[in-house]
């Protein structure tokens, strides 16, 4: 299928596939989007600006396309994990309604956890050989594989029968974060510490930018504490595949635990 890709900035092209057409615009400058969505059928929007803009972005989709495939998050779905009201989760609802409100066909993709979450918040530790200081270690989620995501995404973008599906996509099975510092253990080979972080701890260790994303979280692990993770089988649905394990991610991704991601030479 013919894809092209919008990026703020030309030299972001770099990373991506060179069979694809490349073009820029801004997610805050809906009139730069015009030239981009030129004879588009359908869209994958990934909001990552500001919301000020949402309204008139999601007006010049439907000026041009057919159908909107719109990665949000699980923010209906009922399981305290997910109910913890957030302003990522009103963003996405405002989004969600911005499109029904226009009448474009839309699939809504819904992932909970993912699991390269964990290199953001475990790999430096793993690395330096010190224990995982956490806390709600006993708080389960399911966590997802990226690849499992796109490849839902990509289906579904390619795909007849999607419209006005509404698809939240989870792993295979529900585990404990503690337990997910121990099977990225036994895939290197050795033992990792986890340690029980007090919340309040945890709180004073954020950098104040990150204040809200961790008192999202915090709310979230609290309130699953006792309960199994959501589990979907919407990947297998869809793909007719299962969905990778953690285990699965954590040995493809093994290296991330053991090397500099930023080598001096």
């Amino acid at each position: 299928m013919p894809v092209r890709a919008l990026v703020r900035r030309s030299e972001a092209a770099a990373t991506l596939p060179t069979n694809i057409e490349i073009v820029t615009g801004d997610l805050t400058e809906p009139e730069s989007l015009d030239a981009a969505l030129h004879a588009v059928s359908t869209v994958f929007l990934v909001w990552t600006a500001p919301p000020q803009t949402a309204a008139a972005v999601v007006d010049r989709l439907a000026a041009h396309a057919q159908r909107v495939v719109y990665l949000s998050a699980p923010h209906r779905t009922p399981h305290p994990f997910f109910r913890q009201p957030n302003p990522m989760a009103a963003l996405h609802a405002e989004i969600e309604r911005l499109i029904a409100g226009t009448g474009l066909d839309s699939t809504i993709i819904r992932p909970g956890m993912f699991a390269s979450n964990t290199l953001l918040w475990w790999a430096a530790a793993i690395r330096a050989d010190g224990p995982v200081r956490w806390p709600y270690g006993a708080a389960e989620t399911a966590p997802i594989d990226d690849r499992d995501v796109a490849a839902v995404v990509a289906r579904t973008l390619h795909e007849d029968g999607h419209a006005g599906g509404d698809y939240v996509l989870t792993g295979p099975e529900s585990v404990s974060q503690a337990e997910q510092v121990g099977i990225i253990g036994d895939v290197l080979g050795r033992p990792i510490m986890f340690e029980e972080l007090p919340p309040d701890e945890f709180r004073r260790e954020t950098p104040e930018a990150a204040r809200p994303a961790v008192d999202m979280l915090l709310a979230a692990w609290n309130a699953t504490m006792g309960q199994p993770a959501y589990v979907t089988s919407t990947v297998a649905d869809i793909l007719g595949t299962s969905p990778r394990t953690f285990r699965q991610w954590a040995t493809d991704h093994a290296t991330a635990f053991t090397e500099d991601p930023h080598p001096t030479n």
